[in-house]
């Protein structure tokens, strides 16, 4: 299965921030859209960081309760694993396992097309599994 087919099922919408926005209304943001990560964008649109769950206890693990006050660049990732649309999907389940994220980007010509999570990978998977035990079961029923 390739990136481009769990993106037609899930959808390409990607929650985005930019890089001075308030890690606090960030945190919020994550919370009210049920997410567990955003694509920090700079003004050209291009992908500068990616701003997750772990970053958030990573800086309120190191700075405490000090760290809302800061801004996404100061917990976000600066280095991002992307794919593309012609990726497939068990080549990014290596990658996400290998580099321990839980988040890949999706670039198409250069520009932000969809997020693939870990979630979005196993959902995909378990599909597949069912598609093909399906098959092998009517298979079965047919030659007894």
């Amino acid at each position: 299965m390739k990136v481009m087919e769990i993106l037609r099922d899930k959808g390409s919408d990607v929650a985005t921030v930019w890089p001075g926005a308030g890690l606090r209304t960030s945190i919020e943001r994550m919370n009210k859209l049920g997410i567990g990560a955003l694509v920090v964008l700079d003004d050209t649109g291009a992908i500068v960081g990616l701003l997750s769950e772990r970053d958030v206890v990573a800086a309120l693990a190191q700075s405490g309760a000090a760290a809302l006050s800061g801004s996404v660049a100061d917990a976000m990732t600066r280095k991002v694993f992307t794919c593309a649309p012609d990726d497939r999907a068990n080549d990014l389940m290596a990658v996400m396992t290998r580099g321990r994220v839980r988040h890949i980007p999706v670039t198409d010509g250069g520009r932000l097309a969809g997020i693939i999570s870990i979630g979005d990978l196993v959902k995909a998977r378990l599909n597949e599994l069912e598609f093909e035990s399906s098959v092998l079961r009517d298979a079965y029923l047919r030659v007894r």
